[in-house]
């Protein structure tokens, strides 16, 4: 159990585990929903919740679909659900995914750089 309780450690992995808890998920999908992770990293994120026993796969062809094991987590699980749907639980966890990010920060939309115009001040 200690290996599910450190992929647990990550607010990037508990956020995985919520968006795959009740419904099987293509690791594609997984990507575009965190929007601000590359590919590559949703992936390592899988394979250390695979590896935890937290998340199963099957594969479909090409894809690889993921699917939480709610069984294996039992009481912790449950406590899990009840955060998810908290507000403090979720403005919590967008600081630490903040916190945790790597690379460039995003601009906000209103920061974008607009073209100059030339010829006119």
């Amino acid at each position: 159990m200690r290996t599910a309780l450190d992929s647990l450690a990550s607010p990037r992995r508990r956020e995985i585990l919520r968006l795959v808890w009740s419904e099987e998920r293509a690791a594609g999908d997984i990507h575009r929903a965190l929007g601000d992770v590359t590919f590559g990293a949703v992936s390592q994120h899988l394979r250390s919740l695979t590896d935890g026993g937290l998340v199963s796969v099957r594969e479909d062809g090409r894809r690889r679909l993921y699917r939480a094991r709610r069984d294996v987590l039992g009481p912790v699980g449950k406590a899990l659900e009840s955060l998810w749907t908290d507000a403090l639980y979720q403005l919590t966890l967008r600081a630490e995914l903040e916190e945790a990010r790597r690379g460039p920060r995003p601009r906000a939309r209103h920061e974008r750089a607009r073209p100059k115009r030339r010829g006119r001040p």
